[in-house]
């Protein structure tokens, strides 16, 4: 596929692959982008963005409207591609594509609501007759930094809200995962977006999204990937508003009082999904020592009757990693992790691409997969006395994303609620919950800013404050 920049597609000099994570056969190919290609997408954009800013909250509604009518006409082909090229099997693949929808008609129903609020200048001290109020204007250029993991619904997430607060977006989709984003950019147009409004640029981020995010006509990013990324385009941004959405290390905590079978199978839901690699994935299952073993015995045959397979295939119940570096840095976690006094129930291995869902018992806080983001299909079992040493767990990370607790104790619930450091906190359900409407962000290092496409036009959005001075 040819990448759309500055009104028109184009071919590049260099060409990247992108290949399908099961058996490394190449998909397609895609332009590998320059610094020029940049400068020309920045000129382009910086008229889109005064042609977005012209049309009305409506205008914008409607054409975004026609986005999500076609995205359902093209499902097919859109969870194919997605399924192909990001290794999650063909049954996530549409549920993250009608998702997808979900999330632009959201955000064309936010581009009616834009408004501002009245202001109460008159408590302040002598102050008579003036008539204050805000107005929201659009930030100008934007620039969306997606991941792999989730490459459609995630750039939807993002272009999305600043269409329809009214900006222009210069789209960066990873490396790995570009072609669904390039169908999407192929529906915008045919929706009747402006020309000049979007552009998607594919290559190396160290290239393409230095050299965006450095800009100065560049007014907004919005990134979601690893923390270490995310720093660094904090430090070449400078005077910039930034959406961070960056890495976890999500607990699922089992209080004395839950119920086995659930807790099981929310494990295996938030643990296992797109084998494991997503944001909000339950990567520490923290359980209390007087159900651990009713908890493992209803989780390991779920487990162990999971199908791994060709993502492709409808019976597959999980597919391969994105790459299979991905994959080996899994294994050596799991086997550190092993050698440290884990036990492995079940899983442990890889072949290629395809690291098994694995189980590793009787972690400890100290081990790499209970510290840093693994990003993969294995759950670190932990065992707790009770609410207080689950809150302590709970809070021993560097991040604060999601988190969720079982039990039947409302007190419990809400002092877990209040005490636990993380943007979202989960009753009786794992982690791995959103609905699209929601707002979605973390707490320390996980993050700055809110997702959702409510929470995100006011970050894709600057205030004025206007004051009418009367006689």
């Amino acid at each position: 596929m040819k990448f759309y920049l500055n009104g028109s597609w184009k071919s590049g000099q260099e060409l990247m692959e992108v290949l399908n994570p099961y058996d490394g056969s190449v998909i397609d190919t895609v332009p590998r982008a320059s610094t020029t290609d940049v400068e020309e997408a920045l000129c382009g954009a910086v008229q889109g963005a005064e042609q977005m800013a012209s049309l009305t909250g409506y205008e914008r509604f409607e054409i975004l409207r026609r986005v999500s009518n076609l995205m359902r006409k093209r499902m097919d082909d859109l969870a194919t591609t997605l399924s192909s090229e990001e290794g999650k099997t063909i049954g996530e693949a549409r549920f993250e594509v009608d998702r997808a929808v979900q999330t632009i008609e959201l955000s064309g129903e936010e581009a009616k609501r834009l408004g501002g609020e009245l202001l109460p200048l008159e408590g302040g001290k002598d102050v008579k007759n003036k008539l204050g109020f805000t107005l929201r204007v659009p930030c100008g250029v934007v620039a969306a930094i997606a991941p792999f993991n989730f490459p459609l619904n995630l750039v939807c997430h993002k272009v999305g809200p600043a269409l329809a607060a009214g900006n222009s977006v210069i789209l960066k989709p990873a490396s790995d995962t570009p072609l669904v984003s390039l169908k999407l950019v192929e529906i915008l147009l045919d929706a009747g977006l402006p020309p000049l409004g979007i552009s998607c640029l594919t290559g190396s981020g160290a290239v393409v999204g230095e050299a965006i995010c450095s800009d100065p006509r560049v007014r907004k990013i919005t990134f979601t990937g690893s923390q270490e990324v995310g720093e660094q385009i904090c430090r070449v941004a400078g005077l910039k508003k930034v959406t961070m959405e960056l890495g976890s290390n999500c607990p699922l905590i089992a209080l004395p009082d839950a119920n086995p079978e659930q807790v099981a199978q929310a494990a295996l839901s938030s643990g296992y999904a797109n084998a494991g690699q997503v944001c909000i994935s339950a990567q520490r299952l923290i359980v209390a020592d007087t159900i651990h073993d009713d908890v493992m015995s209803a989780l390991l045959p779920k487990v162990e009757s999971l199908v791994v397979g060709n993502q492709l295939h409808a019976k597959t119940d999980m597919g391969p990693m994105v790459r299979e570096c991905d994959a080996a840095r899994v294994k050596s976690w799991v086997d550190e992790a092993a050698k440290e006094g884990a036990q492995i129930l079940c899983g442990g291995d890889r072949d290629g691409t395809m690291m098994q869902a694995t189980i590793l018992d009787d972690a400890k806080t100290g081990m790499k997969v209970c510290r840093e983001e693994l990003f993969g299909p294995a759950l670190a079992v932990l065992r707790v006395k009770d609410i207080d040493e689950a809150i302590k767990l709970a809070n021993d990370t560097k991040y604060g994303l999601h988190a969720s607790v079982f039990t039947q104790d409302i007190d419990r619930a809400m002092r877990f609620s209040r005490e636990v450091d993380s943007g979202n906190i989960h009753i009786n359900w794992g982690p791995l919950w959103r609905t699209d409407g929601m707002p979605y962000g973390g707490m320390k290092q996980s993050g700055i800013g809110r997702e959702g496409p409510k929470y995100a036009i006011e970050e894709m959005t600057e205030m004025k404050a206007v004051v009418i001075h009367s006689r």
